[in-house]
């Protein structure tokens, strides 16, 4: 029986052209996840800077119904790597911010592959897709983004997880900055719909347990970053992040008690979340202006 061939052999002649995409970053996604996260108050009304991260409530593509696959995500897309039986992973980030974006105030974002790294994990064989952004208003370069999405083909050696949970323990805190959040599956159901994300381990429970190996539904990567943005955003609010970074290292899971915890120092600020299992399932830093 043959080889499989290297998952970089079918990326070999890949190279999807940039594109741009225009929004008018209307209150109501804002004021949406303001409702998401129990906020006092909408973060964020026509005119006042964005907070970081929370573009991700824009540019949203919704693809017809027939173009999704069988996981929820897209069979083909422009920066969706050429590999067969795609398995989707959400792996971190970068953030530049030279000024914040302004709600109400048509954009322009433009999409471009930055890199393809081939790798080797403990799940077997790996492609990391680096997916660079940029957005524009009024002509002016005002963030930059990256983000890191890890694929693997197939089934392959899949990342273990634990069979059983303890829904009643609760993680400790280390630093200065704390936000706890049990996510239940109303949250979740909720926060895919504000982000256009179909990944069915985030709402279908057999699809997660019985084809993608997991206990029970996942926590989006994205509302973990969002968590820990939230500790600088709701603890140092007259300040603004000038950059950003994070990495997502373990998944949590939907009744498990979260906590994101903070450390700020000079001009930065180390952050992570935690469960009972796992001080670290992300860890991000942030710097500063």
């Amino acid at each position: 029986m043959p080889l499989p061939a290297p998952l970089a052999s079918f990326v070999e002649s890949w190279h999807p052209e940039p594109v741009t995409d225009k929004d008018l970053l209307p209150p109501v996604p804002a004021a949406a996840l303001s409702n998401l996260l129990d906020l006092p108050g909408t973060a964020a009304e026509s005119g006042d800077p964005l907070p970081p991260l929370w573009q991700w409530l824009y540019f949203l593509q919704w693809a017809p119904q027939q173009g999704l696959g069988p996981d929820g995500h897209l069979r083909d897309a422009r920066n969706l790597p050429p590999i067969p039986d795609r398995r989707r992973m959400f792996a971190g980030g970068r953030c530049e911010i030279t000024e914040p974006l302004r709600l109400g105030d048509p954009a322009e974002r433009t999409s471009s592959l930055a890199a393809v790294t081939p790798k080797h994990g403990r799940s077997g064989e790996l492609l990391v897709i680096t997916e660079r952004q940029e957005f524009r208003q009024h002509g002016r370069l005002c963030v930059v983004e990256e983000q890191d999405i890890v694929y693997r083909s197939g089934d392959g050696n899949a990342p273990r997880h634990p069979a059983t949970l303890d829904f009643s323990a609760v993680p400790e805190a280390e630093g200065a900055w704390q936000l706890r959040l049990r996510p239940a599956e109303t949250l979740l159901f909720r926060f895919s719909a504000l982000t256009a994300n179909a990944h069915r381990i985030h709402y279908d429970t057999p699809y997660a347990r019985d084809v993608e190996g997991y206990p029970r539904l996942v926590v989006h990567g994205p509302l973990l970053a969002l968590l820990m943005l939230e500790l600088a955003r709701r603890n140092a609010p007259e300040r603004q992040v000038r950059s950003l970074s994070y990495r997502l290292h373990r998944p949590a899971f939907v009744g498990e008690h979260l906590l994101a915890d903070g450390t700020p120092t000079e001009g930065q600020a180390r952050l992570h979340v935690a469960t009972y299992r796992e001080a670290r399932h992300a860890t991000a830093q942030v710097t500063f202006a």
